[in-house]
């Protein structure tokens, strides 16, 4: 077995705002989910998520969630880091059919989805901020959970060395 560390670097909550939708598509339905704020806080990076991301993703037609965030942060210090999350969730096999049947008040799937729906993710940083350029080395992961009543998304950064 190959030995190594995991370090949790950051965690972060985004409040979602608008979305469209675009469906149905040969590879399921395109959501694209924009945020509308967010805070990082953790042992290694603190800031505020600017309302400029959000989340391009597609349900496929196995119920199989491909997950694609695109962040910005910035930190106290000013410094802007720019954080992707590319991944998936499993939100059963009867979830595509579901969204048609009833497609939700914000197109979010029918009554009968899951609220808590969980997101695991190869996560990046990007940053020209001196302060944090050894946040450019990493490799990362993800583990959210949406939460599709509330319209938020609660993910834990960690780094694996």
């Amino acid at each position: 077995m190959i030995d190594y560390n995991l370090e949790h670097i950051f965690s972060f909550t985004v409040e979602l705002g608008g979305m469209d939708v675009i469906a149905p598509l040969p590879e399921g339905v395109r959501a694209n989910v924009y945020i509308k704020s967010g805070r990082v806080e953790g042992p290694k990076v603190q800031g505020e998520i600017k309302p400029v991301g959000g989340n391009w993703s597609i349900l496929h037609p196995d119920g199989v969630y491909e997950i694609n965030y695109q962040l910005m942060v910035e930190t106290p210090e000013q410094a802007l880091i720019y954080i992707t999350c590319d991944g998936t969730g499993d939100f059963g096999e009867e979830a595509y059919q579901q969204y048609f049947q009833d497609p939700g008040e914000r197109g979010q799937g029918g009554r009968e989805m899951s609220r808590y729906r969980p997101h695991r993710t190869r996560a990046r940083c990007r940053t020209a901020h001196p302060d944090y350029l050894w946040l450019n080395r990493l490799f990362c992961l993800g583990i959210g959970q949406g939460d599709a009543r509330e319209w938020k998304v609660n993910y834990d950064i960690y780094a694996v060395s």
